[in-house]
């Protein structure tokens, strides 16, 4: 089934433009949905923006936002640094997936409330600010933990888009593009409506759902760093 749909998706890349940016684009978002080390961001976003308190569906948007383009930022240059290295793309080797593993450790900890985090937390003057340094410096880090596992997902859609760059360049960055939405549409909206699922599981004062909720989060990033270092 997963073979029949990979072969799909690979051919509607070297369809019709219409149909090829749509295969793009669904290619970005199950480059999340299955992949162990790109899903580990779900919980991570949504762990971080609980963290922050009570915000609005358009803060935690922005937010989410944020930690999506510093992932993208952080891909576009590994994948340009290895790829003049003359290694395969994405490849930090393992002192770089041990050193984002620490990080995955310290933010999980900080979200269980083991730690604390300063610069994470939503307390004290100007935490918007720092809250949105903090999303998209987070996205910078992550994005170093999923080199390989994206460039193994866009090997594909990178052979087509430089076999058309060509003869027609503006298409050839469309597909990444597409490919680049599609792969942050699912963590945007996952930390979107974040403060949605928080006013729920807080809906009288006794409530300690969201609480569960950011140390549920806490652990699975934690498991995404184990995750991490076993590979």
């Amino acid at each position: 089934m997963m073979r029949a749909i990979f072969d799909w998706l690979y051919y509607t890349l070297d369809s019709a433009p219409a149909i090829a940016l749509s295969g793009a684009f669904i290619w970005g978002i199950l480059s999340i949905l299955l992949s162990p080390c790109h899903l580990a961001s779900i919980p991570l976003i949504i762990g971080f923006i609980d963290a922050q308190g009570n915000i609005t569906t358009k803060r935690a948007f922005r937010l989410s936002l944020l930690f999506s383009v510093g992932i993208l930022i952080t891909i576009a240059v590994i994948g340009l640094l290895t790829g003049l290295a003359g290694r395969m793309l994405g490849d930090i080797g393992k002192i770089g997936n041990y050193s984002v593993a620490v990080i995955f450790f310290a933010i999980g900890l900080h979200l269980m409330e083991i730690i604390r985090i300063p610069f994470a937390g939503a307390t004290g003057d100007g935490y918007k600010k720092k809250g949105a340094a903090a999303a998209f410096v987070l996205g910078l880090v992550f994005g170093v933990a999923l080199g390989p596992c994206t460039f193994a997902f866009m090997a594909p859609m990178l052979g087509i888009a430089f076999k058309v760059a060509s003869n027609n360049l503006p298409y050839a960055i469309g597909l990444i593009l597409a490919y680049a939405v599609g792969h942050c549409s699912v963590i945007v909206l996952a930390g979107t409506f974040t403060e949605a699922v928080q006013h729920y599981l807080n809906w009288n004062e006794k409530s300690n759902g969201a609480v569960i909720l950011k140390k549920i989060c806490g652990a699975l990033v934690i498991l995404g760093g184990v995750y991490i270092i076993l590979t």
